[in-house]
């Protein structure tokens, strides 16, 4: 296998080599190629096929870590590889031999930042990033500080929010900002009669006692601007215990006057929602109009002129939709194929729900009132606490079975967009055992199967077999029924989407009653490059050229499961 290692220096605009990593992160030199993205000294492994494009490459890089592909520019051996419709073996990599990405990014800031205790350290972030993702920065390099958000960031003595922009903060001909991490005030509130007393502590001194600012807040004082509803469609369905409480977290967030943060993750408008003392967050909410390519989308990108979202097969504004379905969907290990359902599902999925929101804070570049007008409508799902994500550590480390409920649940719903950065890696237990969790599933359901993209498919695990636990969930599965509950809370998926649907359920449950791996049933769903159909697109085209115009949807699934039992016997005897 060539191995090629990808340096990316943006801010030095210079290409560093990083050889002798094979080993730290537990490398199968069966694998297709792997290339490493390095941003300041941090590794990302990114694994490619040598049959991949050039361009596939470039757009893969631009998924995952957000560079877009104009700004990127490829180099091995001095040169710069053909055309983005070469191959990735066009490129002449042998054994041990580099292939560089140099990024050219002036929107790179340097950040050195200091604590009051002396301790230096720098990072580097995108200037369109906010102080907030800072503070996030901070907290995944520098655990002994505590939580960060009970510290203030000054900049030349100003205390800065959250929800500040890098860029604002740049000074001309600055190339390093030096920010100054200090503890802040604590602020409590208790009820005193009618009226609130407030209490400031100084927490920088290490004392419990009230430094003496006091003041009489009337609730009066604070009208209520904001409010969050559940958008019910069947008052007849009782919504889990999870997503009750997930609601009333919400808004008890918002009414101690915790506004939401904007992410700065992603194409799309998120929000994280902060808890009653503001110091962690309790759910994300996602916009409908405020989707990629949507009509209110805070990136500045254009609206879908055929309402066709970033991913083929997808409809903007359906994503919080497809977010909701991926919950409901997702069955608990043992139990009734129904919902609600207050266990874990068996993939993870947190508990999302649809709501209506409506606060000065989410994206109104029309200008803000607190009217019906400015209501949004999203997805609200369950924060999960996690260490990172799978791009920020080595595959190796991920238990078998974590990795397996991930691939039973991308290729039942046909997965458009898994990437290691959309699977939170969590520790639980005395032990520290490692839990995957699966989020952002806006692009699930799809109603074609060309842009499906499963990360793991790169991984060993997925070359494991199924579990016999996991092979009998996998049997209990019906997408008729699951087409049918969708129905009863409120979406009836497309007739095209419910097609695909039916489609990878069938080949999810026929590929591992014959003993297929995860990574064998996947690759019939993926393309290996742009241009080439997978073999289940080939399925669908034999089956549309058997069937006669007048064939009824069962007729056609009945045509398409015959000819995909071929082509499993012949998986199954390789």
């Amino acid at each position: 296998m060539s191995i090629a290692s990808v340096a990316l220096s943006p801010a030095l605009e210079e290409v560093v080599n990083f050889p002798g990593f094979i080993g730290r992160f537990g490398l199968d030199l069966d694998d297709p190629i792997l290339i490493f993205l390095s941003i300041s000294g941090s590794l990302s492994p990114l694994r490619v096929m040598e049959s991949d494009l050039i361009a596939s490459v470039k757009l893969r890089i631009q998924s995952i870590k957000g560079f877009f592909v104009k700004k990127q520019k490829l180099g091995y051996d001095g040169r710069e590889p053909a055309r983005n419709d070469s191959q990735v073996r066009d490129c002449g990599l042998a054994d041990g031999e580099l292939l560089h990405l140099v990024i050219r990014l002036s929107d790179l800031q340097a950040i050195s930042v200091k604590t009051l205790g002396g301790k230096e350290f720098e990072l580097f972030v995108e200037r369109s990033r906010n102080v907030g993702y800072v503070k996030q920065k901070i907290a995944l390099r520098e655990n002994e500080l505590g939580n960060t958000w009970d510290h203030e960031l000054t900049l030349d003595g100003e205390e800065l929010d959250d929800k500040r922009l890098i860029t604002d903060l740049c000074k001309d001909g600055e190339s390093v900002i030096h920010l100054l991490i200090r503890k802040s005030a604590k602020v409590s509130a208790k009820p005193v009669g009618k009226d609130f007393e407030v209490s400031i502590d100084d927490v920088t001194h290490n004392h419990n006692s009230v430094d003496g600012r006091r003041r009489l807040i009337s609730p009066q004082e604070k009208p209520k601007d904001f409010f969050v509803e559940p958008v019910v469609v069947n008052h007849e369905i009782e919504p889990p215990s999870l997503v009750k409480d997930l609601i009333n977290s919400t808004v008890e967030g918002l009414e101690n006057g915790n506004g939401p943060i904007k992410s700065s993750d992603g194409s799309g408008g998120a929000y994280f929602m902060q808890d009653p003392s503001g110091n962690k967050y309790v759910s994300v909410f996602k916009p409908i109009d405020e989707e990629p390519l949507a009509v209110n989308n805070p990136h500045g990108q254009p609206v879908s002129v055929d309402g066709e979202g970033l991913k083929k097969g997808t409809q903007v504004g359906e994503g919080a939709f497809r977010e909701v379905a991926a919950y409901i969907l997702d069955y608990p290990m043992t139990g009734t194929r129904t919902f609600p359902h207050d266990q874990p599902g068996f993939a993870g999925v947190p508990p999302t729900t649809m709501v209506k929101c409506l606060h000065k804070d989410f994206n109104h570049p029309n200008g803000y009132s607190f009217s019906p007008e400015n209501t949004k409508i999203g997805s609200l799902q369950m924060f999960v606490s996690n260490v990172g994500t799978c791009e920020d550590m080595g595959y190796g480390v991920f238990p078998v079975d974590q990795v397996h409920k991930i691939s039973v649940l991308d290729i039942r719903l046909a997965n458009a967009d898994r990437h290691g950065g959309n699977i939170l890696v969590s520790r639980e237990g005395n032990d520290g055992q490692i839990v995957l969790t699966p989020i952002d599933h806006g692009y699930c359901f799809p109603n074609k199967f060309e842009d499906c993209t499963f990360e793991w498919l790169y991984w060993p695990q997925a070359k494991e077999p199924y579990s016999p636990e996991t092979l009998e969930y996998i049997k209990s599965l019906d997408a008729e029924q699951d087409i049918e509950l969708l129905r009863i809370h409120g979406w009836e998926i497309p007739p095209p989407c419910a097609r695909v649907f039916r489609i990878s359920t069938m080949l999810l449950k026929k590929g591992a009653a014959k003993g297929l791996t995860p990574f064998a049933i996947g690759s019939m769903m993926c393309r290996e490059t742009l241009e080439k159909e997978s073999e289940i697109e080939q399925i669908i085209n034999d089956a549309e050229a058997i069937v006669l115009p007048e064939t009824t949807e069962e007729e056609f699934i009945s045509t398409v499961s015959a000819i995909m039992d071929c082509c499993l016997d012949q998986h199954s005897r390789n």
